[in-house]
């Protein structure tokens, strides 16, 4: 979320692992919609690897699998969102739209006031 010069990112931590941000989020929603890792990191201009290792990682870092593959060459293969990983996207996304409000509703917005511009610095 970005309003002028203020920018809030959320990222959940799972050690040193993001669990889930912005990129993460957008990848599960790919994936629902292509029913495909594949499909979903070519969607988003990413190779498949990096795609697998995003939904490896947030796989890992909670407590039940937020995406299911089946593996085999029948038309069930591919890959979907669970519905736990339906919960945790629905959580964050919750999160997102409070940060927006927070940079619209708040001090943060005064903030953006008393910075200088980039060419003034």
């Amino acid at each position: 979320m970005q309003i002028g010069p203020l920018k809030l990112k959320a990222q959940l931590l799972c050690g040193d692992a993001i669990a889930m941000g912005p990129g993460k989020a957008d990848l599960l929603e790919a994936i629902d919609r292509t029913g495909s890792i594949s499909a979903a990191g070519r969607a988003m201009g990413m190779s498949y690897r990096r795609a697998w290792l995003l939904v490896d990682e947030m796989n890992r870092c909670w407590v039940d699998k937020l995406v299911e593959t089946v593996p085999g060459g029948a038309g069930d293969r591919g890959a979907r969102m669970t519905p736990f990983g339906r919960k945790v996207l629905g959580a964050y996304r919750e999160i997102e739209h409070q940060l927006d409000s927070a940079l619209t509703d708040s001090p943060l917005q005064q903030l953006s006031t008393l910075l200088r511009t980039p060419d003034a610095a």
